[in-house]
């Protein structure tokens, strides 16, 4: 892990928080450099001040970054497999990380997103802050599918997407999966699946240029969400005290009836002026899963449409952002609009609360 200086030049007036303040923020970012991801990572260069600035000025937030740049082992890609920047209060040094940051190679399809993710659980999170992971991303890990995996059977290091993910819950981190598609596309549920773990969600992406708004939103509705996860612990370690089994959907209502009764309002991300889709029954079922072995046999392998282009890109020499990426690249950039609204606190948005929660509290359903 590379060690930085903490410091502060450059950096918005942040206020002095108390212990526990939802505003002192930790942002974490696990980025895919392989060869697709170029305006991916031009997008964050460009514009991480901006989104720290715009968060600092709406929330009065204490924040702290920090990078995960991930590839894949050898042979599939001999640059690296991860590269971690631990947390800093500078924009500039965030700034500087995704200046060297590049995109390039990859070898086959899936990448090293255990390896990333398992690197997040290695950094500097504070105690006392809304902790938020954005994992951008558009492969699949090894492991999830055969077909095109130059490592079938999972990550050669051995690490479990499944198990890492349950253990960044563990830990009160929101994990924002921001799938680059359509590329993402035949992988969406899987991704899903381990943001609702975390009680984060996965956020449909059709080109770079939405990226700076779906950051700051999301993170806009974290904080407006943890001010008031001790309302959710409270009714949670109630049951888990009386020994009682919890009822996901009664449990969300009975949330979301108290929070309407304080009059209790977030903030809430949406596109094109409607709420983000919720995890389907599918991603749910993946996500009781503890490990990628019992995730594969019950994961829906991508259409065979799909395959010959995957299986084009196997053939090629260190041809992936030629053979495999070059739809996500041609992809015309999406129209969809990104706002963030007031609102009182939806069904949606309870059941989140209630699943980190659960998560926080060690409750196993």
């Amino acid at each position: 892990m590379a060690t930085n200086k903490v410091t502060v030049e450059d950096v918005p007036s942040q206020p002095s928080l108390a212990k526990h303040d939802s505003a002192v923020l930790d942002i974490a970012f696990a980025m895919d450099c392989t060869g697709s991801m170029s305006s991916y990572i031009e997008t964050s260069r460009n514009n991480i001040r901006t989104i720290v600035e715009q968060i600092v000025s709406s929330e009065k937030s204490d924040i702290h970054l920090a990078l995960v740049e991930y590839r894949d082992h050898p042979p599939q890609d001999c640059t690296f497999v991860t590269r971690a920047h631990d947390f800093v209060s500078s924009v500039s040094t965030m700034k500087s990380w995704l200046d060297n940051c590049s995109a390039q190679g990859g070898g086959d399809g899936p990448e090293a997103v255990a390896d990333a993710l398992h690197d997040m659980l290695k950094l500097s999170w504070r105690e006392n802050a809304t902790k938020i992971c954005v994992l951008i991303s558009d492969a699949p890990p090894h492991g999830l599918s055969t077909y095109g995996d130059g490592f079938p059977d999972g990550c050669p290091a051995g690490l479990d997407p499944m198990g890492i993910v349950r253990q960044l819950a563990a830990k009160g981190i929101t994990l924002y999966t921001v799938g680059c598609e359509p590329a993402i596309n035949p992988y969406k549920e899987f991704f899903t699946a381990i943001a609702y773990l975390t009680g984060g969600q996965y956020i449909p992406l059709r080109g770079a240029k939405a990226l700076t708004q779906v950051i700051i939103g999301g993170a806009q509705e974290e904080i407006s969400l943890e001010r008031w996860m001790a309302e959710v612990d409270e009714e949670i370690q109630r049951e888990i005290a009386a020994g009682n089994q919890i009822n996901d959907q009664e449990m969300t209502h009975r949330v979301q009836a108290k929070m309407e009764s304080k009059g209790i309002r977030g903030k809430k991300l949406q596109r094109n002026n409607f709420d983000l889709e919720a995890a389907s029954a599918s991603s749910i079922q993946l996500a009781q899963f503890t490990n990628m072995a019992e995730v594969r046999t019950n994961f829906k392998s991508p259409p065979a449409v799909d395959r010959p282009r995957m299986g084009g890109m196997l053939r090629a020499s260190r041809g992936r952002s030629a053979a495999f990426h070059a739809p996500a690249e041609m992809a015309p950039e999406s129209s969809d609009s990104w706002n963030t609204v007031d609102s009182s606190i939806s069904y949606g948005q309870a059941a989140r609360m209630v699943q980190k929660s659960k998560s926080r509290n060690n409750y196993m359903s």
